[in-house]
Formats: C-alpha cells, sequence, structure tokens
C-alpha cells in the first residue's frame, strides 16, 4: 500500500543530516552542560554555538533566545509572565489562534482577571487591522498575541503592520511563529515583536524542542524554576542533542530557503489545480487558495460531501495510506469541531467534511495525483 505523508503542519520528518549531528552529538557530547569539569564545558560550547547561529537568522542578539520544549511552552512563558510580572491586564488576540494561546489567555482571565478581547475577523478569518488599532486605544497595559500563519487554514498575518500598531500603542506584541520559523526570513530587528514562539518539528527537526524570542529589557521572570540554566529563565538540564538538532534542521532550512519554497509552493498550486479540475464544488477554507494571504505549505479543502458521508472520509485517506488532518470533526466521530473553522464557516459548509493537506520538499506531484484520484472516488462513491 502507498504511504502518503501530507501532514506537515502536524510534524515533519527529520532530514538525514539532522539525525547524523544529534546521533554525533549524543555520542560525543554527553556531558551536563552546567559541569565545570571538560565534559560539561563542551556542551556548554555546544549549547551556546547553537544559540548565536540560531539568533543570526533573525537578527537578534544570542542573549534574546531561551530554549524552551517547543512552541506551548514559549507561548505559556511569554503570556504567563507578561501579566504575572510585567502588570499586563488585557490580553488582545483572534479566536483562530492555536490552543496553546487560547486556553492559556482564557487561563490567565481565570487567575488574574485580566481583560480578554477578540480581535474581528473576516469571512477568510484574516484580520480586521482597523478593529484591531481600535482595541489598542485601551488605556490598559495591553499584549497582542497573534499567530504569523494559522496552522489549521494558512492564513498569513501582516506581522510588520501589527508590531508597528503594537509598538505605536505602546502595548507588547507576543507571536506564535510555530509554523513560521524555517519557511520564511524573519528579521526582529526590524519588526518590533516582543516574544516569539517555535518548534523545531516544523521544519525538519526533532520533536521536544523549541525557543522562544525575548526582546531584551523584556522584564520577563521564569516560568518553570529550579537552576539556573538559560540565563535563569528556564530551570533544567538542556537537551544539547535536541538544541543541535534543532539548529542543524533551521540552518539547512534556510540555506536551501528558496529553492524549496519554490518546489513546494508549486506542489501547492498542482494540487489546487487538479481538485478544481476533478472535484465540481470543491472548495478552500480561509485563504489559503490565495497565495498572497496564504503560507505556501498547506491547503484546507472542504469537499461537496454529505454529512451523513463525511464521518468515513478520513477513516477511507487512512485505508489508502494518505495521512492527513481533518479540519473539521466530521470525519473523526469527535464532539469537538475545529475552533478555527467554527470561528470562520457558516452551518452549511461546518456540516461538510474539511481536509487539511500541508506539504514538505518529500512530497512529490505523483502522490498528489494520487490523492486526489482517491478524493475523487470517494466523493462520487454513493
Amino acid at each position: 500500500m502507498k504511504q502518503i505523508y501530507l501532514d506537515n503542519a502536524a510534524t515533519t520528518a527529520l532530514r538525514p543530516e539532522v539525525i547524523e549531528r544529534m546521533t554525533q552529538v549524543l555520542n560525543d557530547n554527553f556531558g551536563n552542560a552546567s559541569s565545570t569539569h571538560s565534559f560539561g564545558r563542551s556542551s556548554k560550547a555546544l549549547l551556546e554555538q547553537c544559540r548565536k547561529n540560531i539568533a543570526s537568522y533573525f537578527n537578534v542578539s544570542a542573549a534574546e533566545i531561551v530554549f524552551t520544549s517547543g512552541g506551548t511552552e514559549a507561548d505559556n512563558l511569554a503570556l504567563r509572565s507578561v501579566v504575572r510580572d510585567i502588570g499586563i491586564t488585557e490580553i488582545i488576540t483572534s479566536k483562530i489562534e492555536h490552543h496553546a494561546v487560547l486556553h492559556t489567555a482564557e487561563q490567565l482571565q481565570k487567575e488574574y482577571g485580566v481583560e480578554l478581547k477578540y480581535v474581528d475577523l473576516d469571512d477568510c478569518g484574516l484580520i480586521d487591522y482597523k478593529h484591531l488599532e481600535q482595541l489598542l486605544q485601551s488605556s490598559k497595559k495591553t499584549v497582542v498575541s497573534l499567530m504569523h500563519i494559522n496552522n489549521e487554514v494558512g492564513n498569513l498575518l501582516d506581522i510588520d503592520k501589527v508590531a508597528k500598531l503594537c509598538k505605536t500603542h505602546n502595548a507588547l506584541f507576543h507571536s506564535d511563529m510555530v509554523q513560521a520559523i524555517g519557511h520564511y526570513k524573519i528579521d526582529l530587528k526590524e519588526v518590533p515583536v516582543d516574544f516569539m514562539a517555535a518548534s523545531a518539528h516544523k521544519f525538519h527537526g526533532p520533536k521536544g524542542v523549541g525557543f522562544c524570542f525575548v526582546r531584551k529589557e523584556s522584564g520577563l521572570k521564569p516560568l518553570i524554576f529550579g537552576g539556573e540554566q538559560e540565563r535563569g529563565y528556564r530551570a533544567g538540564t538542556e537537551s544539547i542533542h535536541n538544541i543541535v538538532g534543532m539548529d542543524e534542521a533551521l540552518k539547512m532550512a534556510y540555506a536551501n530557503l528558496d529553492v524549496e519554497k519554490e518546489y513546494v509552493s508549486e506542489l501547492k498550486a498542482y494540487f489546487i489545480q487538479q481538485l478544481k479540475k476533478y472535484i465540481s464544488k470543491v472548495s478552500f477554507n480561509g485563504s489559503c487558495e490565495d497565495v498572497t494571504n496564504s503560507t505556501y505549505t498547506l491547503v484546507n479543502v472542504c469537499l461537496p460531501i454529505a454529512p451523513e458521508k463525511a464521518p468515513m472520509l478520513q477513516f477511507q485517506l487512512d485505508l489508502k495510506g494518505i495521512a492527513c488532518s481533518k479540519g473539521s470533526a466530521c470525519q473523526s466521530g469527535s464532539s469537538q469541531s475545529s475552533h478555527v473553522l467554527a470561528a470562520i464557516l457558516d452551518e452549511d459548509s461546518l456540516s461538510k467534511p474539511s481536509v487539511r493537506f500541508s506539504f514538505s520538499i518529500f512530497n512529490t506531484k505523483a502522490e498528489l495525483d494520487y490523492v486526489v484520484e482517491v478524493l475523487k472516488e470517494f466523493v462520487e462513491s454513493k
């Protein structure tokens, strides 16, 4: 049976070079980076070199990079600290953010009584920048938390515009950039973001490691207490092999960015073209069909299938060896629908199955032809 992986927005396969580098470090650099002997010093030197390398891709200082277990921890570190330690009393976000942001904001509302406001969205889920500016008129100490790329529908945020709006109104700006890092170049000297979350497994690095960019003099305090690792921001022995793997993956992502972006963009355009050609009344959620307002790495497809057939779709795709993600609950039997789609679709569209297909350099057009064939057969079946 064919095995086709089109769930790269969930996680990506490790590059062979990343595995090789991590294996070398596991063998040769097992010392604790906090130890003062030669084994520890060797690991410490490797750790700090990775920090410098990663910082250089975003034009920031090494001191502004805090290693974490991934994007969720980075989001929590930034948002909880600004409320608990800096005195933020208002959070502005959107209803289509990742749950790492939404659930954290809701918990902070319960714990600290912060006011939670949601910026308006258009029918595609794009941010209403005029409404955001209106919300920023508040006299309260505010943090804005908006993701750079939506993980379900691929919408792109004008990150520079939001950052400058926040700066103009003396608000802090946090952005979950988990879907953007390794796929887009971001100069944080030019774009005044205060906090940024990233996760290695979204750009062909290992799981369980990421980082939080923390702008200098932000007033950030620790989320995890214990030792003095990460300059006191994040206690716990650093996972050197994972950090090295992340560094290697990011180095390769940016070294090959232009070529790989063109390749993956062509895959997305071809997939959309073939779906339209062979499946009548197919539609696309969010702005993912619009290349100027969405990422080149994914599409969220709404299929013209009767609601009673929808629960079988994901099952059938899996049987055919196709790995992808549901865009709404119809396919999985889950009692919870996608909060992203629920925020932007009408009831009729929500009743139809939506599926997210996300691409990488390891995919081919031949694979996409097979997927379109399977989808066409299912749509036309009785």
